[in-house]
């Protein structure tokens, strides 16, 4: 059943600017998301280390994957409206990993937070809070 749900997510991250970043969902288990990306050259600042927005693109796509598949029941979508991110290290190669995990699903908000590993190594903590959209009456 999850890799089902894993396939059904991978196919509404295909076009976009994840996908377009080489952000890989590996994981939707257990309320856990799970992604990934190979640092390419695209990824980097212009000083040669990963980009803030590399990293955190990452985590709010795997916040994002999660609310949408915690979404209340005739809940239409959601929309990120806060994030915040610390950054404590940083890679030039290699493989950058991400865990988001749910803080609050209510039905009217979700908050995630969302760990971000280089080399065995966090790089960044990431919390995101999302407003559930509703169909307009």
């Amino acid at each position: 059943m999850q890799s089902a749900i894993t396939e059904k997510m991978k196919q509404a991250v295909a076009g976009t600017l994840s996908e377009h970043l080489g952000f890989e969902l590996i994981s939707t288990d257990n309320g856990r998301i799970t992604a990934a990306f190979e640092v390419q050259r695209h990824h980097l600042a212009p000083n040669g280390y990963l980009h803030a927005a590399s990293i955190i693109m990452l985590a709010d796509s795997c916040c994002g994957v999660g609310c949408m598949l915690h979404l209340p029941e005739g809940a239409q979508s959601f929309t990120t409206i806060e994030i915040k991110s610390n950054h404590l290290g940083t890679a030039r190669d290699g493989r950058v990993e991400c865990e988001a995990i749910p803080v609050h699903k209510g039905r009217q908000t979700q908050v995630w937070d969302a760990t971000v590993t280089a080399a065995g190594k966090t790089i960044a903590l990431f919390r995101c809070t999302q407003m559930i959209l509703w169909p307009k009456a």
